[in-house]
């Protein structure tokens, strides 16, 4: 009942949050989005959860995430960097949570292929807009690709639990997408649409990625 309540109340900041986006003002949107990340770690903390290593990597991740959206919620290179930074070091953080999960064999599949070209085609489009971010962005995005990746192989383990399986991959996979929307608001084009859909995706990506600590109970060889 209480996640319950605790989604009804995501919602309706992540709403105010839109609303704020819309009418600027970065006290505004600090004011929604501060509680608002707040609370996918809030999720996860009151999940039970059955295998520790794989939750306090979790946590910790999400907490990064709760820091970056405050970086990226205030003015200025300097914000904007620390931001990026603290979701870089979140998704290592992820992807070591993965290998948790994962046989060497379920990282080899034909789907990185796609993985990488669909990555390569993101920085291909960014790269003329980057200048001195060039560097850090390319960085960011190899690890988040890795991230996605390390999704897929959680998928393909097929002694993982089926709920937490998918939470994991879509998860990873909506926080990729929401990433695509932060990377065009700052570098090609500052418009609402980018918010409108990439919040939506990057917050469900983080409550989904807070819910799978409930549904792993161990390493790749054992199911829930």
């Amino acid at each position: 009942m209480a996640q319950v309540i605790l989604l009804i109340v995501a919602c309706a900041l992540l709403f105010g949050l839109l609303w704020a986006e819309k009418t600027g003002g970065y006290a505004l949107i600090l004011l929604f989005k501060a509680p608002l990340s707040s609370l996918f770690v809030l999720t996860a903390t009151l999940r039970t959860h059955f295998f520790k290593r794989y939750y306090h990597v979790v946590v910790a991740g999400l907490i990064l995430g709760l820091v970056g959206d405050i970086c990226l919620a205030l003015p200025g290179n300097i914000a904007f960097r620390a931001g990026l930074a603290a979701f870089l070091v979140g998704h290592i953080l992820y992807i070591f949570a993965f290998t948790q999960l994962t046989r060497r064999t379920d990282w080899v599949h034909p789907v990185n292929f796609l993985i990488i070209s669909v990555s390569g085609y993101i920085f291909w489009r960014l790269f003329p807009h980057l200048g001195a971010m060039l560097i850090p962005v390319a960085f960011y995005i190899v690890v988040i690709s890795v991230m996605v990746s390390g999704a897929w192989a959680v998928f393909r383990n097929p002694n993982m639990n089926r709920v937490g399986a998918w939470l994991i991959l879509f998860g990873a996979l909506l926080f990729y997408v929401s990433d695509i929307f932060v990377a065009r608001n700052r570098f090609i084009e500052s418009e609402f649409l980018n918010r409108l859909v990439g919040l939506p995706f990057y917050y469900i990506g983080q409550f989904l990625l807070a819910f799978s600590v409930g549904f792993v109970k161990q390493g790749p060889d054992n199911r829930i």
